[in-house]
């Protein structure tokens, strides 16, 4: 038979396992593996652009290199940065909407955040209803076609 006191050294082993465990997952908490260490860029700034945008780059004369910042350019993703090239080009198109300034940008919590004319908006919904929005839209359809 199992003595008491082999009971009770088992029970308080098993207690300091699950405390250290519980220890270990509220410290893992907080650490965030996937943002970069203070001061770098995330690893999306530091990989090459993808062809087309190379492509893009070289047809208009501009220098081929890592992503960075352009002057008075917000950064984000490769993705968001070829959706806003489609917006610039409908702007364009569009004599009432040519002086419209759109930019996309990374929002401080890692999130797209969208400037127009000055004003950041957090997200699509929270622009007002209008031309621009629905050119936004529009250019997030063609990206997303034109990558399935």
């Amino acid at each position: 038979m199992i003595s008491l006191s082999v009971i009770i050294v088992g029970i308080i082993a098993v207690l300091v396992v699950v405390g250290i465990a519980g220890w270990l997952i509220l410290q893992g908490r907080k650490f965030k593996l996937n943002e970069p260490a203070p001061g770098e860029k995330p690893e999306w700034m530091r990989a090459e652009p993808p062809a087309e945008t190379l492509e893009a780059l070289k047809m208009e004369g501009k220098a081929v290199g890592l992503y960075g910042e352009e002057q008075g350019e917000s950064l984000a993703a490769p993705f968001a940065e070829q959706i806003e090239d489609i917006v610039h080009a409908s702007l364009k198109a569009d004599p009432f909407l040519k002086s419209i300034l759109v930019d996309f940008g990374t929002a401080p919590d890692g999130g797209l955040e969208f400037n127009i004319n000055g004003t950041k908006y957090p997200s699509l919904d929270a622009i007002p209803e209008g031309r621009v929005k629905f050119i936004i839209k529009q250019a997030i359809d063609t990206y997303n076609r034109s990558n399935n």
